[in-house]
C-alpha cells in the first residue's frame, strides 16, 4: 500500500488512477495532434494546450473519485462502473461547455475536443476491462498466510477477501480449534511447510488475541530472515480500515509508536488556517443567510439557531451553535442520541442536516477558539462521563479542539450506539496519531464528497 497524506491506499487503486489520467491526457493529446498535425507544439506550448488538458484530466478524475470509481467496497458491479464512467463523461462536457460559453478561449481548436471525447469513451472502458483482467491474474497477488484463529483471525480474513483491489490472498489458512499448545504445535507445523516450499507465502498476518505461549517465535523469526514479510495484524488492520483497533489496544502502543506528537506551533498553525477558512465560509454563506432564517421559522414554532453545551479541549464545556432542526420539545425526556428518520426532525431540518446546512453557524465557534475545522466532534456532557467510563482511552479526544468536520465523520458518519461510538473512536485515534495539515487538507476534500453525497448526516 501507499502512504499518501498519512492515509494508506492500494497500490493497484493508485496505479488505475495514474492509468487513467494516462488515458484522459492521451485522448486529448491524440485529437490535437489529428486535428492540428504540425501545428500541434505551437498550441500545447504557446497556447496553452498543455494547460487545458492537464485541467480536463484532473476534473475527469475528480468526478471519478466522486462517483466512488475508486472504491470497489462502494461500486463493483461492472456495469454499474461502466455506466459511472458514462456518467463521469458527460459531467465533462458539461463543465466544459459552461467555459467554452464563458470564455472562447478555453478551445484548443475546432473539434479537438469533440474528438477527444470520441476516443475517450472507448478508451476508459476498454482500460478498466483491461484492468480488471490484470488485477484478477494470481500471479499479479500477493500471498498472505494469518496465524491466528477464532473470530479474531477470521475478521481479518474476511477484510482481505472482501477488498480484492488490495491484491492479496489469503492461503491454507484454518481456523485451529483446540488448546493453546495444541494450536502452537499445529501453527509450527504449517510455518515449517512455508519454508520448506519456497516463496509461496510472500507475507505472514499475525493475529493472535493472546500471543503468550501461543506465538511461534523461533519459525517465525527463520522465514523473517528468509525474506517472508511478518507483521503483527493492529498494523494491517490500520491500514486496511484506516483506523485504530481498541482490542489489546495498551499505553505502551502510545508511549513508542510513530505519531501521537501534539506540538503547540502545528495546533497554533492549524488553528489560525481553521479561523481563516471560517471566516471566508462565513462570508461566503452570508447571501444565502435570510432564505435559511426563513425556512427554519416557517418550518416549525421556535428560536432560529440552536444552542447546546458540548465538552472542548481540555475537557472545558462551551455552547456550540446551530440552525434549529428539530421541534422545540424535542429533547423533553431527556438527552438522546439522533436516530435515522428522526421524528423529532423537521422537515426542513432534515434538509438541513443531509446538506449540512445546519452545522454553518459552528463557524462562529470556530472564529471563537472553540473548535477547529477539523477534529473529533463534540460530544454533550451527558454522554462523555458515561463514555469514558466504557470506552477506554475515550478521553484522548479532548487533547485537541473538537472539528467542524473530521476523519470520523468522513470514513464512517453519525454514531448513535454505544457500538457506533466505539468504532468512531478508532478512527478519531488514528487521526490523532497521524494529525498533520496534509491530512486536514485532505478530510475537508473528503467532506465536500460526503455533502454532495448526503452521507452520515442522521
Amino acid at each position: 500500500m501507499i502512504r499518501f497524506l498519512n492515509v494508506y491506499y492500494p497500490t493497484r487503486t493508485v496505479l488505475l488512477l495514474l492509468c487513467e489520467a494516462s488515458v484522459v491526457a492521451g485522448s486529448f493529446l491524440l485529437a490535437t495532434w489529428l486535428v492540428l498535425r504540425q501545428d500541434t507544439f505551437l498550441a500545447l506550448q504557446y497556447e496553452h494546450g498543455l494547460i487545458k488538458i492537464a485541467a480536463l484530466t484532473v476534473i475527469s478524475l475528480m468526478l471519478s473519485y466522486y462517483f466512488d470509481l475508486y472504491e470497489p467496497s462502494i461500486v463493483s458491479g461492472r456495469l454499474q462502473i461502466y455506466f459511472r464512467i458514462l456518467l463521469v463523461l458527460g459531467f465533462d462536457c458539461f463543465i466544459l461547455a459552461a467555459f467554452l460559453v464563458v470564455d472562447p478561449d478555453v478551445a484548443i481548436a475546432p473539434y479537438v475536443y469533440v474528438l477527444g471525447f470520441t476516443f475517450l469513451a472507448p478508451a476508459m472502458l476498454l482500460m478498466r476491462r483491461t484492468y480488471e483482467w490484470v488485477a484478477g491474474q494470481k500471479v499479479f497477488r500477493e500471498r498472505i498466510y494469518v496465524l491466528g484463529a477464532g473470530d479474531y483471525a477470521r475478521s481479518i480474513v474476511n477484510a482481505i477477501q472482501s477488498r480484492p483491489d488490495l491484491g492479496m490472498e489469503v492461503v491454507d489458512w484454518q481456523d485451529v480449534q483446540l488448546e493453546a499448545a495444541d494450536r502452537k504445535k499445529v501453527w509450527i507445523e504449517e510455518l515449517e511447510k512455508i519454508g520448506n516450499r519456497g516463496p509461496m507465502v510472500h507475507r505472514i498476518i499475525v493475529a493472535m488475541e493472546s500471543k503468550r505461549g501461543e506465538l511461534p517465535v523461533q519459525e517465525l523469526l527463520s522465514l523473517r530472515f528468509r525474506g517472508i514479510i511478518v507483521e503483527d495484524d493492529g498494523a494491517l488492520r490500520e491500514r486496511l480500515y484506516g483506523k485504530i483497533q481498541l482490542e489489546g489496544l495498551r499505553p505502551s502502543n502510545f508511549l513508542y509508536s510513530e505519531g501521537f506528537r501534539i506540538k503547540p506551533s502545528q495546533q497554533f498553525i492549524r488553528q489560525l488556517i481553521s479561523i481563516i477558512a471560517a471566516a471566508v465560509g462565513l462570508l461566503i454563506f452570508l447571501p444565502f443567510f435570510p432564505f435559511v432564517v426563513l425556512a427554519v421559522k416557517l418550518s416549525s414554532k421556535g428560536p432560529i439557531f440552536f444552542k447546546q453545551t458540548r465538552v472542548g479541549m481540555g475537557g472545558r464545556n462551551f455552547e456550540v451553535i446551530k440552525f434549529r432542526t428539530m421541534f422545540t420539545d424535542a429533547e423533553a425526556g431527556g438527552a438522546k442520541w439522533a436516530t435515522k428518520n428522526d421524528p423529532r426532525v423537521t422537515k426542513v431540518g432534515m434538509f438541513l442536516r443531509k446538506t449540512r446546512i445546519d452545522e454553518v453557524p459552528q463557524l462562529w465557534n470556530v472564529l471563537r477558539g472553540d473548535m477547529g475545522f477539523v477534529g473529533p466532534r463534540p460530544e454533550r456532557p451527558e454522554f462523555v462521563a458515561w463514555l469514558s467510563e466504557e470506552l477506554p482511552y475515550y478521553y484522548l479526544r479532548t487533547l485537541i479542539r473538537p472539528g467542524l468536520t473530521g476523519w470520523a465523520q468522513v470514513r464512517y458518519g453519525y454514531g448513535a450506539t454505544l457500538a457506533e461510538t466505539k468504532e468512531k473512536l478508532e478512527y478519531d485515534l488514528y487521526y490523532i496519531k497521524h494529525m498533520s495539515l496534509g491530512l486536514d487538507l485532505l478530510i475537508m476534500f473528503e467532506t465536500i464528497k460526503t455533502i454532495l453525497r448526503r452521507r452520515g448526516a442522521q
